[in-house]
């Protein structure tokens, strides 16, 4: 299984870093864990909403070029399906049962998603109504997917 985290922005801090390098080394028996990173666009604090629709439209124009057509589509959306740990294990095993070889997590910049990604998107995930920073939600994503894989396996990690 080939996994895709593809994300706006960089990662800086260290300790996310390590975190994400220690948890993408745990997943090599299971899956290929490629972090994808896509600049993000300048946007300051006082932007009108179609300044903000179009930061998010570049942006969004970045990330389809990085998603290839037969790819499966999780974005991760504060509006999407609230899954349990075992219901994500789930929704995994059964997108890799269903012939799918490589999976694209999707996560947006401080404005989110455009329209255009969210159409693309075969599966809309949200973590929690709570809004997260995107650095650090690559550190949750790639810690749940382990979790994923460890609960599909069988192996002790999840309790």
């Amino acid at each position: 299984m080939n996994i895709n985290i593809i994300a706006v922005g960089r990662v800086k801090e260290k300790y996310i870093l390590n975190g994400i390098a220690e948890f993408k080394k745990r997943l090599t028996p299971h899956a290929k864990i490629n972090i994808i990173e896509v600049s993000d666009e300048a946007a300051p604090e006082n932007l009108s909403n179609s300044e903000m629709e179009m930061v998010k439209a570049k942006e969004g124009e970045k990330i389809l070029k990085k998603i290839k057509d037969q790819d499966y589509v999780i974005t991760l959306e504060i509006k999407g399906k609230n899954l349990s740990s075992e219901d994500f294990a789930k929704k995994i095993e059964n997108i890799q049962l269903n012939g799918k070889s490589t999976i694209d997590f999707v996560i947006g910049g401080s404005l989110g998603l455009s329209e255009e990604v969210m159409k693309r998107s075969n599966f809309a995930l949200s973590f929690s109504d709570m809004t997260f920073p995107h650095q650090l939600m690559r550190l949750i994503l790639i810690e749940q997917i382990y979790r994923a894989f460890r609960i599909i396996n069988n192996f002790p990690y999840h309790k």
